[in-house]
């Protein structure tokens, strides 16, 4: 099931630009981390208690947000939605026409969160992340 919104992805080849962006806006940057199965560092920003501004920015050639950036420059990457059980999801979403981009949930950039994207090219071309923090 889906729980909430965690938080907004924004791709960017200039994360530290993206800071002083977001800090301006009166956010705080919370925590950071880099998912290596993406060759990705995410930037985690909020205010107290709303959903979190990711800053993706890659950390490798032929990282994930790389053809992105490339394709689009830098902006809205995906949204991301806190979920209690990312298989039944994957399947309940496929069953809606999401196409999985992961064969199997991943480790995401933060300790104890596991991810896997999804894609509907229709109505919304929307790159979504399915989120599920494990038990600390």
């Amino acid at each position: 099931m889906i729980l909430g919104i965690d938080h907004v992805g924004l791709a960017s080849d200039d994360p530290a630009g993206v800071g002083v962006f977001l800090a301006a806006l009166g956010m705080s940057k919370t925590d950071a981390g880099i998912a290596d199965a993406y060759g990705v560092a995410c930037e985690f920003w909020q205010y107290p208690g709303q959903p979190a501004v990711e800053v993706v920015s890659p950390v490798t050639d032929d990282s994930s947000v790389a053809g992105r950036l490339e394709r689009s420059g830098p902006g809205l990457y995906h949204l991301a939605f806190v979920v209690d059980d990312i298989d039944a999801e994957l399947g309940r979403l496929r069953g809606h026409g999401f196409v999985p981009i992961d064969a199997r949930p991943c480790a995401g950039a933060k300790e104890g969160m596991e991810v896997a994207f999804m894609y509907s090219r229709r109505p919304a071309a929307l790159l979504i992340e399915l989120v599920r923090y494990q038990e600390r």
